[in-house]
């Protein structure tokens, strides 16, 4: 399965000739998927039937103005075109009968895209119902996160979708894929010829990577608790970074080489040892809704893991995410090791390490943190050498648009394929669930004091801008 032929990719890569969404009322789709959907209209990358499936009274005609409404309200050409090429199927996904209606609708259409923005327990519900109506035939099926709540649920849950589809017509989003930065990251590792040679434990002291939000779980409290934050984005998010960033090159430029270099880092990883983890749970986590009253589930995760291979052995790659930080960022920094002999000091301490940054959010660019020596003085002081995407670039383009957009095309390299599914749930399956209490930690704070043990010589500080 992991190992399809060149055939068998090519077999998955279908173009769509219509997109069937399930779950249009949610608020997945309403904040993500019909925005996307409109944006492309607007680009004149996407004309095509999308049929929506979904149990509600609205109509057609309140289909539309649902979909006006989710994106914001304009009446224009773009618009126009994307209502005109809405379908509904109101009807429940349990009711062989709503399957029957859509297989009428879908008639003549052409190869299929069904994109399930529905909640995991309804997967293998609708799998089940496509196949039924014989939707699954000259078709894809694409659905949302999480896959699975660890690594015997996830590979329950794909056994069932294989039931019904086979796996090149499978894609799991995993919508960090699809961020233009983390894209990015692939281009500046093998484009430029200035990283290679030192990226690898020879040079790489450690590295870095910090999801932090400064927000809380709002109204998600029965959802959060029932997962936490390693389930949430370590497991999936975090680990295809770490897995992007620790990858060999692909031998190729085709899309499944590019995810067995994946699949060959990821399974290079250690399971994490529980004693290389700190837990954290904000102040007033468990006075929010949804919440149970002796929840042990983690707000916040510092952990360290390690890669036994030839590249990465013996460097820690550190991990820290959680609710209510100081800030909204995504970064990652790589430390390199200090000149083996000291000719310049620092000043009052001892000269800091160059360090590499990579900022994926909220805005992009890399920074090079070198020293240089200081007028006037006999001692070096750090330079950050930097470049903002965005400025020198423009705009990127949302996440959304891109899968929305693969999801069509049928390009596999922005989803999860399920052996890197199954190697992630492995990594983390000994931290999953600890039955020790979280640390507590105050809002606004960078988590459980324990937590600066986790990186060798403590964390670095997050960058706030290129300026």
């Amino acid at each position: 399965m992991r190992h399809a032929s060149g055939t068998e990719h090519r077999r998955g890569a279908e173009r769509a000739g219509a997109l069937v969404l399930f779950g249009v009322t949610g608020d997945l789709a309403r904040k993500m998927i019909l925005p996307a959907l409109y944006r492309l209209t607007a680009d004149s990358r996407l004309d095509l039937p999308v049929i929506c499936v979904a149990k509600t009274d609205l109509g057609l005609d309140g289909l539309r103005e649902h979909v006006r409404q989710a994106v914001g309200g304009v009446r224009d050409a773009a618009f126009d075109k994307l209502a005109g090429n809405l379908r509904l199927v109101a009807g429940d996904y349990r009711d062989p009968e709503t399957f029957a209606t859509l297989r009428e609708e879908a008639a003549g259409k052409g190869f299929l895209v069904h994109y399930l923005a529905v909640p995991p327990s309804l997967f293998a519900t609708v799998a089940e119902g496509l196949a039924g109506a014989g939707l699954n035939h000259d078709a894809r099926l694409v659905v949302e996160k999480p896959f699975g709540h660890d690594l015997a649920s996830a590979r329950e849950l794909n056994e069932e979708l294989l039931k019904h589809f086979d796996e090149d017509h499978v894609r799991r989003v995993d919508h960090f894929l699809a961020k233009e930065p983390v894209e990015d990251l692939m281009v500046f590792r093998f484009a430029n010829t200035l990283l290679e040679p030192i990226w690898n434990r020879s040079h790489i002291r450690s590295v870095q990577i910090t999801m932090a939000e400064d927000f809380d779980v709002c109204d998600r409290g029965a959802f959060y608790d029932a997962n936490g934050t390693i389930r949430d984005v370590v497991q999936n998010h975090l680990l295809q970074l770490l897995a992007i960033l620790a990858m060999d090159p692909p031998p190729s430029t085709d899309a499944r080489a590019q995810l067995d270099e994946k699949w060959r880092v990821l399974r290079a990883v250690q399971a994490i040892d529980p004693a290389d983890v700190v837990r954290g749970q904000y102040s007033g986590y468990l006075d929010t809704h949804g919440v149970r009253p002796e929840s042990t589930t983690e707000t916040f995760v510092a952990l360290r893991a390690y890669i036994d291979n030839w590249r990465w052995a013996g460097v820690p790659w550190c991990i820290r995410s959680g609710k209510g930080l100081p800030t909204t960022d995504l970064e990652i920094v790589a430390e390199l090791r200090k000149p083996p002999v000291t000719m310049f000091h620092g000043g009052d301490a001892p000269p800091g390490p160059n360090l590499i940054r990579f900022r994926l959010q909220p805005d992009a660019g890399v920074t090079f943190d070198l020293l240089a020596k200081e007028p006037g003085k006999q001692h070096t002081r750090p330079v950050p050498v930097s470049v903002d995407f965005t400025k020198v670039l423009g705009p990127m383009e949302a996440a959304y648009e891109r899968v929305l957009a693969d999801a069509v095309s049928g390009d596999p390299r922005r989803f999860a394929r399920f052996d890197l599914v199954e190697e992630s749930w492995r990594i983390v399956r000994r931290v999953l669930d600890l039955p020790d209490r979280p640390l507590p930690y105050e809002r606004g704070s960078w988590g459980p004091e324990a937590a600066a043990k986790i990186a060798p010589g403590g964390w670095h500080e997050i960058s706030t801008t290129f300026d």
